[in-house]
């Protein structure tokens, strides 16, 4: 009986312990961002002559069988340097709302992708603010030779059904 008692306390323990650890599913990218942060006195002029937008839309719910209805959705934006030599700079990665309102701004300084490496941004299921009309707006530099990609993965259920879709990103002047 005392053995029984002991493992139920220690797991109550390693239960709260494991409750309060802060769960930020952006916390790899977060990472990776204070490692390649770069210094405005770093960036290369030529480089930012020629400044690229992208719109990548982003369902972070959809309606169902009526606008009263809504599943929500967990959205992950992946940026992908397609280089196998050069750089990718990244200068914005901005989420806004339905209405078009900034939710979120995930970079204060440029960034740098090495070649062929992704950075991630998720949105999760339970993040309700960006509706289903959500965006993101990037911009981003390099050599001119460069052809990055900007994708959205949004994953959802109904039900005991599982689905998944994608969407481009778009360059917008």
């Amino acid at each position: 009986m005392y053995r029984i008692k002991s493992f139920f306390k220690t797991m109550m323990v390693l239960c709260i312990l494991g409750s309060c650890v802060d769960r930020n599913p952006n916390q790899l990218t977060n990472d990776t961002i204070s490692r390649r942060n770069i210094g405005s006195n770093e960036i290369s002029n030529e480089n930012e002559k020629t400044i690229h937008k992208i719109y990548v839309p982003i369902y972070s719910d959809i309606y169902q069988k009526s606008r009263n209805e809504r599943t929500q959705l967990t959205a992950t934006l992946s940026i992908r340097n397609t280089s196998e030599k050069d750089s990718l700079y990244i200068k914005r990665v901005d989420y806004f709302n339905t209405n078009g309102d900034l939710v979120k701004s995930y970079l204060e300084e440029s960034i740098y992708l090495t070649p062929l490496e992704t950075i991630d941004y998720i949105i999760e299921e339970n993040d309700t603010s960006g509706g289903a009309g959500a965006n993101f707006i990037l911009e981003w530099y390099g050599n001119k030779n460069l052809s990055p990609i900007f994708q959205a993965v949004m994953i959802g259920g109904i039900g005991n059904k599982s689905f998944a879709f994608t969407t481009e990103g778009l360059e917008v002047k």
